[in-house]
């Protein structure tokens, strides 16, 4: 079967050693590493002693082929188990094929008005109600970190986090510009206007992906704006860190709580240094996300949702569906598989050279 897959084995077997070890695990960063690992390597060992079983089994039933009496069902029988091995071959194939490395992890998507003025900021209200939805549909628990409203039901800037194993995986193929093509509300004419909104999609970074000094944050606390009553006029309980090294500067004041918008702040700071970090380990990725996301224009787009037709396009795969309503409802499976299965394809056919070979 290859040496790859007898290595993840033996890697398997110690992770699953290391976890019993309370003096390994006893270190919470350590013990979510080793889950972490476990998470990602269980899939393949299980699938593998499975083609070891049926592999056995193949041999065992065609050693018995001699025998007359039994040639007729042991036959059938053992084309059943020849393609269940091929259906196995596969499937460790694309399990072998490296991995995003973030795609297990948790979310933080922000949502923003591009091209398109006011009519721009209620589209970005619409995607931001969307992913609610979706999580929701899912039951991914979903905490919104940062927002700026924006009259008639708009947004000017949305930042959220979706707490799920493997939301990544399935969300980052949102990031780019999403058009809308749509009468608006504000239109007395009836006129079909263009607009656009760009959503980001970073994977959330743990303590343990991103080591951030006390001395490289300056804090400030300001009294919070907008809705919230006297408590908002009284308190200075919004929160501006700034991450001195980089010049990353993020806010919080959606709780009444200095703490809590601090830590939710924090989540965010983290998120935003763990991708420029990565930006700057993998420059192709980072290339391909700015110019997914590029400027905001509606020209640059990755999806289009058209109201008059009902329907949503990805221009990237092709596919179109006719359930508009239903898409901005949260049902975003269709899409989130076709695209997911886009980038196994690409993965798969671009393999690097030290790939495991074919299977025998």
């Amino acid at each position: 079967m290859g040496e790859k897959l007898r290595e993840i084995e033996e890697r398997y077997e110690q992770v699953q050693k290391d976890l019993q070890d309370p003096e390994i695990t006893s270190d919470i960063a350590n013990r979510k590493k080793l889950g972490r690992q476990n998470a990602e390597l269980e899939p393949i060992v299980f699938a593998y002693r499975e083609w070891q079983k049926t592999t056995e089994e193949l041999r065992e039933t065609e050693e018995l082929l001699s025998d007359p009496e039994l040639k007729e069902e042991l036959q059938q029988e053992g084309a059943q188990l020849k393609e269940k091995l091929s259906q196995l071959e596969e499937k460790l194939k694309l399990m072998l094929v490296p991995k995003d490395p973030n795609d297990e992890k948790s979310v933080i998507i922000e949502v923003k008005p591009g091209t398109g003025g006011e009519e721009a900021a209620l589209f970005a209200g619409d995607l931001f109600r969307m992913y609610t939805r979706l999580a929701e549909r899912r039951g991914w628990k979903f905490e919104v970190l940062q927002i700026e409203q924006k009259g008639m039901g708009g947004i000017a800037h949305a930042v959220f986090s979706i707490d799920a194993r493997g939301a990544y995986s399935l969300l980052k193929h949102e990031s780019g510009v999403h058009r809308v093509q749509r009468v608006p509300k504000t239109e007395s004419s009836g006129r079909i206007h263009t607009s656009a909104a760009a959503v980001i999609v970073l994977p959330e970074a743990e303590e343990v992906d991103v080591q951030i000094k006390p001395d490289d944050l300056a804090v400030d606390t300001f009294r919070a704006s907008g809705a919230g009553g006297q408590h908002v006029n009284k308190t200075e309980s919004a929160v501006r860190i700034r991450h001195i090294p980089s010049g990353i500067v993020v806010s919080c004041q959606d709780e009444r709580s200095q703490l809590q918008n601090r830590a939710k702040a924090m989540r965010l700071l983290r998120a935003r240094l763990y991708e420029r970090q990565l930006q700057e380990i993998q420059d192709e990725r980072s290339e391909m996300r700015r110019s997914s996301i590029g400027s905001g224009d509606r020209s640059e787009k990755i999806r289009t949702y058209n109201f008059p037709q009902g329907r949503v396009t990805d221009h990237r795969i092709g596919l179109t569906v006719h359930n508009l309503s239903a898409v901005l409802e949260g049902d975003l499976d269709e899409f989130l598989t076709a695209l997911s299965q886009h980038e196994q394809a690409e993965r798969l056919a671009n393999k690097p050279p030290d790939a495991p070979p074919p299977f025998p």
